[in-house]
């Protein structure tokens, strides 16, 4: 059921996106002879006074169809309805609202986790050192610093029980790179003043230390809608900067992090974790995976909702489109290398799933 929860939740992130671009067309007039969850073939269908609505087999995946190169659509080529007979930025509007859909429902979802579900807080104060890092230097191991002992403050800066004094913790670390950092730290019954040197890597400062919160993490609801609404913008600004910056070091430091991309199977299998282990943080989930999806979109690459901007820029700057065969070529040149990196990362993340596929699990190391 955990799995299924996890695909759940994809299908709904898609099934907004996708829901963004039909109610922005549908609501200036578009023509859409498409709605459709999912790709492969069709398990349902309904057929509206203009739309064919359709659930498919594969439902990590979904499409809004217009009927602006459909050959049996009886329109006339020259409506102005059609999507391709609309001012620049009409079309913009359609084009974008995929992923504003998706920022807007990920802010709901992180106001409903807190809310509903709750912010989860320490039992007790202080961030908990849970490991040392044996494959890099140290730097921990060096100044004294044991597994076990619990960081109460870092150049004064206070530590309690919120959890993202953790992600507080690692700014400071990561901004402090070949920079001495004082450590207030607590072991037992006593407490210690520990100066660590972080080491300059390509990520930022690092001492080599695995962190987690100190005691059991608890949730308590935040009955206060308008507090709700602000932790929410929070946490919200929270997940598109990490992601951005995500993004921005795949780009700088592709070496180092590419092994972290991650394809359905892994995201299904983090989602089905979550699910089994945690069910409140499917909603902090589900708002990552969509603020993720949303940025991927904008990315001005071919087949992706940026890829269309970028043509509309082109367009309004040469006063006139790109001729529809360099258009269509570059989008299914694009398609093709998307759809490639998937099926890579599909079969990538299921032989590393399956023992009994050893020597295909070769072939990727």
């Amino acid at each position: 059921m955990s799995v299924l929860a996890a695909i759940a939740v994809l299908a709904v992130l898609i099934l907004v996106h996708e829901f963004g671009h039909f109610i922005a067309a549908r609501s200036q007039g578009i023509h859409v002879n498409r709605f459709s969850l999912g790709f492969g073939p069709v398990l349902w269908k309904y057929q509206g006074s203009e739309t064919e609505y359709a659930v498919r087999a594969f439902p990590l995946g979904g499409f809004v169809g217009f009927p602006d190169d459909d050959p049996d659509s009886d329109i006339p080529p020259n409506d102005p309805n059609l999507l391709r007979n609309r001012p620049i930025l009409d079309r913009a509007i359609v084009i974008s609202a995929g992923v504003i859909a998706n920022l807007i429902f990920a802010y709901l979802l992180l106001v409903t986790q807190v809310s509903v579900v709750g912010i989860g807080e320490a039992s007790q104060p202080g961030v908990l050192i849970k490991q040392l890092a044996p494959e890099v230097s140290s730097v921990a191991a060096e100044a004294g610093i044991q597994p076990g002992d619990v960081i109460l403050a870092a150049d004064q800066r206070q530590f309690g029980t919120v959890l993202q004094d953790i992600e507080d913790f690692r700014d400071i670390i990561k901004n402090s790179p070949n920079q001495p950092v004082q450590l207030e730290i607590s072991r037992g019954d006593q407490r210690l003043l520990v100066n660590v040197i972080p080491e300059d890597k390509p990520t930022g400062g690092s001492i080599g230390i695995g962190l987690a919160p100190n005691g059991e993490v608890v949730r308590r609801p935040v009955n206060n809608l308008g507090r709700a609404f602000n932790l929410g913008a929070t946490e919200f600004q929270r997940l598109v900067t990490m992601t951005f910056q995500g993004f921005g070091q795949l780009i700088t430091n592709f070496g180092e992090t590419a092994g972290q991309v991650a394809g359905p199977i892994k995201i299904v299998q983090i989602g089905s974790n979550i699910a089994q282990n945690d069910t409140g943080s499917l909603f902090f989930f589900a708002a990552l995976i969509s603020i993720n999806l949303a940025i991927i979109n904008i990315l001005p690459l071919p087949a992706l909702d940026g890829g269309q901007l970028a043509f509309l820029l082109i367009e309004g700057v040469r006063g006139k489109p790109l001729p529809n065969r360099i258009q269509e070529g570059v989008m299914q040149t694009g398609l093709v290398l998307l759809l490639g990196l998937g099926i890579f990362l599909i079969v990538k993340e299921t032989t590393q799933l399956t023992s009994q596929l050893e020597w295909v699990q070769k072939l990727f190391q």
